[in-house]
C-alpha cells in the first residue's frame, strides 16, 4: 500500500533573528586568543591603510574612502583591545 511521499512533522518557523543562540552582552569578549586577535587586527589595519593610500595616489577616491573606512574598524578594534 503506497501512501505517496512522507510529510515532515510540522515547525514553526524561527524569526531570522533567532537563531539558536542567545545574544552575548555587549561587555563580554568573545573566546580565543587576544594577542592573536590584536594582532590580525593591526595587521589588516596596516593592509587596508595602505591600499588606500595606493587608491588615493591612483585618484579613485571612492575606493580609498572605503578601503579607509575600513581601516578605521581595525584602529577601533585595535583600541578596544588595548583598554
Amino acid at each position: 500500500m503506497d501512501q505517496g511521499p512522507r510529510r515532515r512533522p510540522f515547525r514553526p518557523q524561527r524569526n531570522q533573528n533567532q537563531q539558536g543562540r542567545p545574544p552575548r552582552p555587549s561587555g563580554i569578549r568573545p573566546p580565543g586568543n587576544p594577542r592573536q586577535a590584536a594582532a590580525n587586527a593591526r595587521s589588516n589595519y596596516e593592509r587596508y591603510t595602505t591600499l588606500a593610500k595606493d587608491a588615493a595616489r591612483r585618484g579613485e577616491t571612492i575606493e580609498a574612502e572605503n578601503l579607509f573606512q575600513h581601516a578605521e574598524h581595525y584602529f577601533r578594534v585595535m583600541r578596544e583591545r588595548a583598554t
